[in-house]
């Protein structure tokens, strides 16, 4: 059997694992919490090692708990074509963002297991530590250190809110692997994920064929003002951190409406202390989001955010301090890739577009250091990091079918 031929992963059991895996974490409103290095995420990595020895993968842990299952090639020598993505999850986060690749992934080894058939590269599913960002920022933190983006150190240092570390915690499940992080040769990766936008779903369209991702940048403000009773304090004389942040949050948006269509730009996060109801704020701290797949749209729009967070804290007399804490440039998929994950839409007579990514995902990393492309399928609504956020089992299974078919089309028969 070749890749022209007649093949197609068992969508009635990827769709069951899917199921499974989403009972993992399980929230009353149907979606999913999962935080990285959580309980629940160590649940969610048992089961998937499980499943991958069950299909006879060998398993390696990186030291950042990245999870990689091989299966074999008939040439073991040759670098692999690997393929995933991550099991960690928003706060409120759904059932299918970054799940879906990795049991994608885990359905074409069994497909294969089922048809006896044997690629001459062998086939690595990764499942990447942290990608979500949501627990320990930055996102994308171990594929990052994979890559060579972070060092180990900086990766392990990485804390929460309540002060745990991305190393005290790999520790603590039980995924603190021995294997070097990174420095391997690869000879193709794909990732299969949920588009997190309406464009494919709204142009009736199956597979997004990932051409370039967003750049994207994150900064942590925080305004310093001063805490005063909420009642005898004159409303001239009050130095009120919230009321600039609220000013801050405002020009953010009007930054990412001023660059559209292309651009984003998002406040996520918002503290407020002492958050007392009868006492001025005196201090807030919030996150900033900006993304473009220009980088000079990106300066632009990092000059303006800042010149105007400045004049806004002189002018309500607030000390402001900001960090850009994580930034990656546009990304271009290899253009060997896009074209097996077109051919192979094409070849199972998918309707599909290209499509620039507006999301982060661990293929941007991966493209630094080895040919890389992504495949999207819709998903309602496009909505996303949402507990609402969901598919169809008919898209779930044509996204892994042109996984299955541009995986062998790089790896060989």
């Amino acid at each position: 059997m070749t890749a022209s031929g007649n093949l197609r992963v068992n969508g009635e059991r990827l769709w069951r694992s899917l199921m499974r895996m989403a009972m993992i974490g399980a929230t009353e409103k149907g979606g999913n919490c999962r935080l990285a290095l959580s309980d629940p995420d160590r649940e969610a990595r048992d089961l998937f090692v499980s499943w991958a020895r069950e299909a006879g993968c060998t398993i390696t842990i990186d030291k950042m708990g990245s999870i990689f299952a091989r299966r074999a090639g008939s040439d073991d020598t040759l670098a692999p074509v690997m393929m995933g993505s991550h099991l960690d999850t928003q706060p409120t986060g759904g059932r299918f963002d970054g799940v879906l690749g990795v049991l994608s992934a885990l359905e074409v080894i069994r497909t294969l297991n089922d048809l006896d058939y044997r690629s001459e590269r062998p086939l690595e599913i990764a499942m990447w530590t942290n990608e979500e960002g949501s627990r320990f920022a930055p996102a994308m933190l171990a594929s990052g250190v994979f890559a060579g983006e972070f060092s180990l150190e900086f990766g392990h240092s990485r804390a929460d809110r309540d002060g745990r570390s991305v190393g005290a915690e790999l520790e603590r499940i039980g995924y603190l692997g021995d294997e070097p992080v990174g420095g391997r040769d690869i000879h193709a990766f794909f990732e299969v994920h949920i588009e997190q936008g309406p464009i494919l779903e709204e142009e009736e369209k199956t597979i997004g064929i990932v051409t370039d991702a967003q750049g994207v940048r994150w900064y942590e403000v925080t305004l310093q003002g001063v805490e005063s009773h909420a009642g005898p304090t004159p409303m001239d004389r009050r130095r009120d951190a919230l009321v600039g942040a609220a000013r801050i949050v405002e020009r953010v948006n009007e930054i990412g409406l001023a660059h559209a269509p292309l651009a984003c730009a998002t406040v996520g996060m918002m503290e407020v202390h002492p958050n007392s109801r009868n006492v001025i704020p005196g201090r807030v701290f919030l996150t900033i989001d900006l993304r473009h797949p220009d980088d000079g749209v990106l300066d632009a729009m990092e000059a303006e955010f800042r010149a105007r967070s400045d004049e806004i804290a002189a002018a309500a007399g607030l000390d402001l301090e900001c960090e850009k804490i994580f930034a990656y440039a546009p990304v271009a998929f290899d253009p060997g890739c896009i074209e097996a994950v077109r051919e192979a839409a094409a070849g199972l007579g998918l309707g599909a577009r290209e499509i620039v990514s507006g999301a982060g995902h661990d293929a941007c990393y991966i493209s630094r250091v080895a040919p890389s492309a992504m495949i999207f399928t819709p998903c309602i609504g496009g909505i996303s990091h949402n507990e609402a956020e969901d598919i169809k089992p008919e898209w779930a299974a044509a996204g892994a079918d042109v996984l299955l078919r541009a995986v062998i089309a790089k790896a060989g028969a």
